[in-house]
């Protein structure tokens, strides 16, 4: 059940948060987390950020809107095929994609 603001006040005017974050640390370190959460990366992802650019900025050289760049990102879509040897060759060579980018 929720705490009332009452009840809130004298539960917190006891904490030493403090306290309570380097404990936390220590567990961390220690190995005693209940739960890890492990993030993957996305190829969309690790391309953008290899190329330093803005998730509008990299949409744009992709020619899809931003929204559609986002759902790649965050693994909620799949990117099409030729996105994806984009993505790749961005990933392994994103001075290739400047270059590529930058000419005439």
């Amino acid at each position: 059940m929720a705490l009332n603001e009452r009840e809130l006040e004298a539960r917190d005017a006891n904490r030493d948060v403090g306290a309570e974050l380097l404990q936390s640390l220590r567990d961390v370190k220690a190995g005693k987390v209940g739960k890890v959460n492990v993030v993957k990366i996305t190829h969309a992802a690790e391309a953008r950020q290899r190329l330093g650019l803005s998730q509008s900025q990299f949409a744009q050289m992709l020619g899809v809107s931003v929204r559609t760049f986002q759902e790649w990102e965050q693994g909620r879509r799949e990117p099409s095929g030729a996105a994806k040897a984009l993505l790749k060759v961005a990933s392994i060579r994103p001075d290739a994609v400047h270059e590529a980018l930058a000419a005439p």
